[in-house]
């Protein structure tokens, strides 16, 4: 059944991006042994993108004009107006993601659909019991401030452990299922 995943790296003190949404601190990790196999057999299960405003703005930034993911449907949650690059397909929205639920999943066609990013809006999708998993790679550097990872208003319940694997670099790759309609209480 096709899962609605969080795949994410964070530093271990659980932050996915400095105050000023720097990655200096993941990209140094670049090439590190089993990332690019982990990566690539995520995505060739993907049929759908999901990402914020944020997250696209940052991407645009440092890939003016590239768009990583042509031929797979995507959709920006965002506040503000944007351009797609020539040949992305994207659907840029504002609202509560449940309303695009259906929409998601008719575009991925029965694959999965990957919440690149941010925490927020992950945590909107946790919060509405919409998400499925949550793939971590915890990258061994300690931020001590940022974007968190899932800034959720309350605790979860217990996560299943579904795998876990220590890549190279000392980079710990964990998947986590949540229980099904999982919210954190308001």
């Amino acid at each position: 059944m096709p899962r609605i995943q969080y795949f994410v790296a964070a530093s271990l003190d659980g932050f996915i991006a400095t105050p000023t949404d720097d990655l200096g601190w993941l990209l140094q990790f670049d090439g590190f042994e089993g990332g690019a196999d982990s990566y690539n057999a995520f995505l060739a299960g993907v049929g759908c993108i999901v990402m914020g405003g944020e997250t696209y703005a940052w991407l645009m930034q440092h890939e003016p004009g590239r768009w990583p993911y042509i031929g797979t449907p995507s959709y920006v949650f965002t506040r503000h107006e944007h351009q797609a690059p020539e040949g992305a397909d994207i659907t840029f929205v504002r609202g509560d993601v449940r309303e695009f639920i259906g929409d998601l999943q008719r575009d991925a066609q029965g694959r999965n659909i990957w919440l690149v990013g941010g925490g927020n809006l992950a945590a909107q999708f946790a919060d509405a019991g919409l998400l499925d998993e949550i793939i971590l790679s915890v990258i061994p550097v300690v931020l001590g401030d940022g974007k968190r990872l899932l800034p959720l208003k309350g605790p979860t319940p217990p996560l299943e452990l579904a795998a876990s694997r220590t890549l190279g670099r000392g980079v710990v790759e964990l998947r986590y299922l949540l229980p099904a309609g999982t919210a954190s209480p308001d």
